[in-house]
C-alpha cells in the first residue's frame, strides 16, 4: 500500500514537472506570432504605414529602434516597433474601470525588422491567446483588434 502511494505521488511530481518544462518551452513561441515579409524592410514599413490609416486605423508612434541603439553606441540591424491603434475598440477596454488594466498591452505593437539572412520579419503579440486567459469580455475585444491588425499586415505578409 505505501509502495503504491510513493508510485501515485512520484507520477504527480512527474506530471507537473513535465508539464512546467512544456510551458517554459513553448510559452515565448506562442506568446507571438513572426511572419517573413514578402518585402525588405523599407517596402514593408512603408505597406505598413499605408495600410494603417486606410484600415481607419491609427499610427501614434513609430519607435526606431536601430537609431535609439546607435545613440548609445551600438550597432544593430534595422529595427521598427509601429504603436497601432483603433479608437473605437480601445474604448471598449479603456471605458470602464474593470478592464482598464489591459491598457498595459495597448495599443497593439507590431515589430517589423531584419535577420543575418537579409529578409525581414514581421512580428506581433498573439493577442487571441492571451485574450482567451482574460475572459469573454476582453476576449471578444482583443479578437476584434487581433483580426483588424492582421488585415493591416496581410499585404505584406508571405503566406
Amino acid at each position: 500500500m505505501k509502495k503504491a502511494s510513493h508510485m501515485f505521488l512520484a507520477g504527480i511530481i512527474t506530471g507537473v514537472l513535465i508539464s512546467l518544462a512544456l510551458v517554459f518551452l513553448l510559452a515565448p513561441k506562442l506568446m507571438f506570432s513572426v511572419s517573413e515579409s514578402k518585402y525588405d524592410f523599407a517596402t514593408t514599413k512603408a505597406l505598413i504605414e499605408k495600410a494603417t490609416p486606410e484600415n481607419q486605423w491609427s499610427m501614434p508612434h513609430q519607435y526606431d529602434l536601430q537609431a535609439t541603439m546607435k545613440k548609445h553606441g551600438f550597432d544593430v540591424d534595422p529595427v521598427t516597433v509601429f504603436s497601432i491603434c483603433k479608437p473605437d475598440i480601445a474604448v471598449k477596454i479603456l471605458g470602464n474601470d474593470v478592464n482598464r488594466h489591459i491598457s498595459a498591452m495597448m495599443p497593439c505593437r507590431v515589430a517589423i525588422y531584419e535577420k543575418e539572412d537579409g529578409k525581414t520579419y514581421i512580428a506581433r503579440m498573439n493577442a487571441g491567446l492571451l485574450a482567451k486567459l482574460l475572459g469573454n469580455e476582453v476576449n471578444a475585444v482583443m479578437g476584434e483588434a487581433e483580426t483588424g491588425s492582421e488585415i493591416i499586415l496581410e499585404s505584406v505578409l508571405k503566406k
